[in-house]
């Protein structure tokens, strides 16, 4: 048996499962502090025999094997979890193979293996909501150099009709300063659930992830795009991102029909606790 934690920024995912993605028992846990959701992600699988625990995480996090904090969330803004030693803390209690990784690419391996990019081996998974982020699998692995991909952080050329200024507490105007559900807030005044009918607030958001998809089709070449958190549960964005890239890319790379091409994520919101139920089985096979 399989165990997997989907670690957010507001709440923790726990289920175990099998290599399939079959879940047979899932919990949410608030995301507190270390010391009160740790300690519920124990006693929730103290009730199983475990073979494996996969790990996706937000971030920044350490997965380089070889450093002397690897396994450790890094330089989060969540302060109450800087410098966290989480795999370390997991394997002390259980004793098991740990897999770790962030949630987005572990998201982007469940799409891979189980979900919209099947039989592919190559895809990009990016999710739009508090944050933005994104996992990529290259040529059948996720991609890893010195440490994870952080692509929500992008510059991006700003609408020339776009008065706002960014809220990035690093870099103000990058992508997830423009374009992440609370730069949608913060910029007209109101959640995004509440704009439905405001072309302009979804023409804006597609102009700035046009712009990221741009950038990442040419430097990674994905042969599938896969757009998932909250803000793109609001299907208009999906037009107006569709318009804009066309424009941009303007015909420079041919690419597959766009509605085939940039999707929903096949397994919904489960895409990274069944991503993470695959790092736990590849921890074992390891």
């Amino acid at each position: 048996m399989l165990g997997a934690i989907e670690a957010g920024g507001t709440k923790f995912v726990c289920a175990v499962g099998d290599k399939e993605g079959n879940i047979t028992d899932q919990i949410q846990i608030p995301t507190t502090i270390p010391e009160e959701t740790i300690k519920e992600v124990i006693q929730f699988f103290s009730k199983y025999d475990l073979d494996a625990i996969g790990i996706g995480s937000f971030g920044p996090i350490d997965i380089n094997k070889h450093s002397p904090t690897y396994g450790f969330i890094t330089s989060t803004p969540k302060t109450a979890w800087k410098d966290y030693p989480f795999v370390q803390t997991i394997q002390e209690a259980y004793g098991v193979p740990v897999g770790f990784n962030t949630d987005v690419n572990a998201a982007a391996l469940g799409e891979a293996k189980l979900g919209a990019a099947q039989g592919l081996d190559s895809c990009l998974y990016i999710t739009i909501g508090t944050g933005i982020g994104a996992g990529a699998m290259v040529q059948g692995r996720l991609l890893q150099g010195l440490s994870h991909p952080e692509m929500g952080h992008i510059l991006v050329r700003r609408h020339s009709e776009d008065p706002y200024e960014g809220r990035c507490p690093y870099h103000h105007d990058c992508l997830e300063g423009l374009a992440a559900g609370p730069a949608i807030e913060e910029r007209w005044g109101d959640k995004g659930i509440n704009l439905v009918h405001r072309e302009e607030v979804w023409d804006f958001e597609g102009y700035y992830i046009a712009q990221a998809l741009m950038q990442y089709i040419l430097i990674l070449s994905p042969q599938k795009i896969i757009l998932g958190g909250g803000v793109m549960h609001q299907q208009q964005v999906f037009t107006a991102i569709k318009k804009h890239l066309k424009e941009l890319m303007n015909d420079y790379v041919t690419l597959p029909d766009l509605s085939d091409y940039i999707v929903s994520p096949e397994l919904g919101d489960k895409a990274g606790i069944t991503g993470s139920l695959l790092l736990a089985w590849d921890s074992l096979e390891a």
